[in-house]
């Protein structure tokens, strides 16, 4: 497939993501190309309807595939596509908060917690979006999301997730978090309990100057004092909220540099209608490559054609 079909769809411009709504949207006409494609297993035409509308679109297709044709579009690409490129079709056509609830889900099932996964959606997301994830994630599995992350966390760790997962904005003083922050650092042990409460309970603005003063008043950047103060998960999810306060852009980017194909797939997607135009910049900024370059060297196929349409374009 050409990476470059995409120049000859018009797109509403005006946002930080890279996925747009399709301006010159027809759902009954991507439903019957989308019937034919599937009939013909013409992925190329698949790849090119699903990658360029919005989410939103892709829910009118999925329920108008469903009038047209009595059958699931879901279970339909399922028969057709296999491996990655279906797991990623089939991650485009779920609605955004069912998937952060998804991607959480999966973070902490089976026997092994991916801790970097539950921060980096705790960290990027306000509290008004957790709430919606939760409520969406009770839904779904008929579990509670909070007695979820308790079962599957433990110690200080856990307390900062749930901290961050009932974050709400509490009013503070620069100067006496600054000291707060400084005195739990003067004990043998370190005490998180100020990281906690500060850090998960004040605005980005406020959380930039307290860390700035921390710095003067230690010598040390924040990410400098967390490394050597802290250990184990609580060391890793203060480390994922203090890059995340700092610039969730850059944080962001440096786990798609070095991350594995499940967690790239889950930021592109999740961030494809957001920010991933400030994320692409983070990128080219740290690496020196851009992520489509990047991306090209990585993957193959139409697996690569898919995510190139989600990257959109080279920086």
């Amino acid at each position: 497939m050409d990476p470059e079909y995409f120049k000859s769809y018009e797109m509403c411009w005006g946002t930080l993501g890279t996925v747009r709504p399709f301006s010159n949207f027809h759902p009954d006409r991507d439903v019957l190309e989308i019937q034919a494609a599937l009939q013909k297993k013409d992925v190329v035409t698949l790849v090119r309807i699903l990658t360029n509308r919005s989410n939103a679109q892709r829910q009118v297709i999925a329920s108008t595939f469903e009038e047209m044709t009595q059958k699931d579009l879901a279970a339909g690409l399922k028969k057709v596509l296999a491996g990655d490129l279906e797991s990623l079709l089939l991650d485009l056509l779920i609605p955004p908060v069912q998937y952060e609830a998804q991607r959480l889900q999966q973070a902490m099932a089976g026997l092994g917690t991916d801790e970097e996964t539950l921060m980096e959606i705790l960290c990027t997301r306000s509290g008004k979006q957790l709430q919606e994830i939760s409520a969406v994630y009770k839904q779904l599995y008929k579990k509670d999301l909070e007695k979820e992350l308790k079962g599957e966390t433990s110690g200080d760790f856990a307390k900062l997730a749930l901290a961050l997962l009932n974050k709400e904005n509490v009013p503070g003083v620069v100067q006496r978090d600054i000291e707060s922050l400084s005195a739990s650092l003067n004990g043998k042990k370190a005490d998180a309990g100020p990281w906690i409460d500060i850090l998960t309970s004040r605005d980005t603005d406020h959380l930039n100057k307290v860390l700035m003063g921390l710095e003067l008043h230690t010598g040390q950047v924040a990410d400098e004092v967390v490394e050597k103060r802290f250990s184990g998960d609580f060391r890793l999810g203060l480390k994922v909220l203090v890059q995340c306060i700092q610039n969730p852009d850059a944080y962001l980017a440096k786990r798609l540099s070095a991350a594995k194909t499940p967690i790239l797939q889950g930021i592109m997607v999740s961030h494809s209608e957001e920010d991933l135009l400030c994320i692409r910049a983070a990128y080219l900024k740290s690496t020196g490559t851009s992520l489509y370059t990047a991306l090209q060297k990585q993957f193959k196929g139409d697996y690569l054609q898919a995510l190139l349409a989600i990257c959109r374009s080279e920086d």
